[in-house]
């Protein structure tokens, strides 16, 4: 989505403020506020996790990620992170069946990751304006991707951070 999508403004903790922002206005971040985004690991049955690639005439142009992105305002973070999956690949899971990661507080944005589990035969549909390109990867080969630069770089400090715990529902601990 471009300009025009409008934001729950958030405290640090998530919890909207009563307020929105529409992005791409002037004055964001508004003082002491947030807005959330969330973000999908997809693990299909046999283990192999989704990247995707960001579109060319994206910021981070061609630079891997997980899907996701903002939530919408009157969205939980749940329910945005499910959303952007289903607009990013064509992936429709019920938001009740993401399985909470964490999260990474940015300056002006808090991240949120989930897991959702996807059967073998999933079929991946990219958005040609957000994505151009997806690819399943052996966790191994995500955290090569990662640790090599290979991802965009505002996803570097979140694996920082979230990579332990990802690991830990990933290996159902």
């Amino acid at each position: 989505m471009g300009a025009g999508e409008l934001w729950d403004v958030t405290d640090a903790d998530g919890v909207p403020t009563g307020t929105t922002f529409e992005r791409g206005t002037p004055g964001w971040p508004p003082e002491g506020g947030f807005h959330v985004i969330g973000s999908v690991c997809v693990r299909r049955d046999d283990g192999m996790l989704l990247l995707t690639q960001r579109a060319a005439s994206k910021d981070c142009p061609l630079d891997w990620e997980f899907p996701g992105g903002s939530v919408l305002a009157g969205e939980t973070s749940v329910e945005g992170a499910a959303r952007e999956l289903r607009e990013e690949t064509g992936i429709a899971v019920p938001a009740e069946s993401l399985e909470f990661v964490g999260r990474f507080a940015e300056e002006s944005a808090l991240i949120d990751l989930y897991v959702a589990t996807a059967g073998p035969d999933v079929v991946v549909t990219v958005d040609p304006v957000e994505v151009a390109a997806a690819e399943w990867l052996a966790v191994d080969d995500v955290e090569a991707r990662w640790r090599d630069g290979l991802m965009a770089p505002p996803w570097e400090p979140r694996l920082d951070a979230l990579w332990a715990p990802l690991r830990a529902v990933l290996d159902g601990r």
